[in-house]
């Protein structure tokens, strides 16, 4: 029985994979530098990894020359590349958009004559289609708003907070349900809503304030009400879209017995920090509730002096310790951005995983994309996470089981030192060594 291990490392800016073997052989009583793996110990299932298709990522790739975009493509979407199927998208703009926009602007327009698509038909749904092309099947796609439309907010604009007029809420809940059907008649999967991006965020750009009863309130008498009339409630809801130090506290304010079976999950973010055990407490008090990472980024305004390798290992750090919590599902923010981290309307540049020189036609895959799919290429759609256990907290483990049986490992070690490590699975033991600074994944095949 033999461990495939697939490792990055990245010394002086250079990136280098190896592939290697443990083989297993029987315990001896092995006590020192264990990691013990539980197969049988099973907790969540694990439903894939994507990013967000924005206005930005779209209208980047457009400018992209066809050999390039396809590099793009295979990057995310392609068997070897890191085999995304799940896609974030806003409904009308967000800040990255090439500006304020909404599919209609009319209030008396109850009937959504002057609805009108035109915007992501030009660069999102594109980028879509080509992702699904490239992918071989649909991708899950999640719908998301930054905003009402202006007039039906208490401060007139879509930037600025803001709160959701009552006399308003009704519309609104129709607005999406239209804006699904209009993504389902053009091929879309669907499958997920957040009521409201960052519900507690006042921005310069799109934004709108719901306290937890304001989005209790329009979830439980007017979004799923109108989801039922127009046959959505297939549609998978997911409630607060915000960092996790309130996560626990919005989830117990929003889910009662009434509206329990209106939310089929629970949506967070990375920028309030780890949290990790904010992400449990949900689990532990609604285990049927899916727990989705649905954005994070490095921010140009936090992080601008971080480098590759610090920005790759906070995205790996962040996706075992959610994983560990609970977490069922992994979207990055920007699928890719132009070298400035944009476009942006009001400036609000980051990071992203792949980043285009649209002016000279360059691609640069950053290490994070490297260290995404550490886990993304391996750890499939249905895998369970499973019992772990290790001997130092200076090494950061998940473990996964795949659907066919397969065992996936994603260790990472953020140390300037190399940590031995004995893997103890069903009474046998492998040696293998994780080197100073590296991510590795093990991949030990189906019996």
């Amino acid at each position: 029985m033999k461990m495939k291990w697939i490792s990055t490392t990245y010394v002086e800016e250079k990136k280098q994979q190896t592939e290697s073997e443990s083989a297993f052989q029987p315990d001896k009583g092995t006590e020192m530098l264990a990691v013990n793996v539980y197969p049988g110990v099973e907790y969540q299932t694990f439903d894939g990894f994507g990013a967000a298709i924005t206005e930005a990522a779209g209208h980047t790739f457009s400018l992209m020359s066809a050999e390039k975009q396809k590099q793009i493509l295979d990057a995310y979407y392609g068997k070897d590349g890191n085999r995304y199927n799940l896609v974030r998208t806003h409904i009308d703009s967000s800040d990255f958009s090439l500006g304020q926009y909404a599919a209609m602007n009319d209030p008396e327009d109850r009937e959504f004559r002057s609805f009108d698509l035109s915007r992501d038909e030009q660069y999102i749904l594109p980028l879509l289609n080509r992702a699904e092309e490239t992918a071989g099947r649909k991708m899950q796609v999640m719908l998301t708003p930054w905003s009402p439309p202006s007039f039906m907010k208490s401060n007139g604009q879509r930037v600025g907070g803001g709160s959701l007029l009552p006399e308003y809420r009704a519309f609104w809940a129709d607005y999406i349900c239209h804006y699904i059907k209009e993504y389902q008649s053009r091929g879309v999967n669907v499958e997920m809503i957040t009521i409201q991006n960052e519900p507690i965020a006042v921005q310069k750009w799109d934004s709108c304030i719901y306290t937890a009863e304001e989005e209790k309130v329009f979830l439980r008498n007017f979004l799923y009400p109108a989801m039922e009339k127009n046959g959505l409630t297939d549609i998978a809801v997911n409630i607060w879209d915000h960092n996790k130090e309130r996560v626990f506290e919005r989830a117990c304010d929003i889910i009662d017995e009434e509206t329990d079976r209106m939310v089929q999950g629970v949506a967070f973010h990375w920028y309030s920090g780890d949290h990790f055990e904010g992400v449990q407490l949900v689990r532990d008090k609604f285990p049927q509730k899916k727990l989705i990472f649905t954005e994070g980024c490095v921010e140009y305004s936090r992080f601008s002096d971080a480098g590759q390798l610090e920005n790759a290992q906070m995205y790996a750090h962040d996706i075992i310790g959610n994983m560990n919590a609970g977490m069922t599902a992994f979207i990055d923010w920007n699928l890719l951005l132009n070298k400035q981290g944009g476009p942006n309307h009001v400036g609000n540049f980051c990071d992203a995983p792949v980043m285009c020189d649209t002016d000279n036609d360059i691609v640069q895959e950053k290490l994070s994309l490297t260290y995404i799919g550490h886990f993304s290429r391996h750890i499939v759609p249905g895998a369970k996470r499973i019992g772990l256990s290790k001997y130092t907290d200076k090494l950061e483990a998940t473990a996964f089981k795949n659907p066919d049986g397969s065992l996936v490992l994603v260790f990472m070690n953020r140390t300037n030192k190399e940590l031995p490590i004995k893997i103890r699975l069903n009474g046998q033991v492998a040696d293998f060594t994780l080197p100073t600074g590296a991510i590795a994944t093990g991949i030990l095949p189906a019996e």
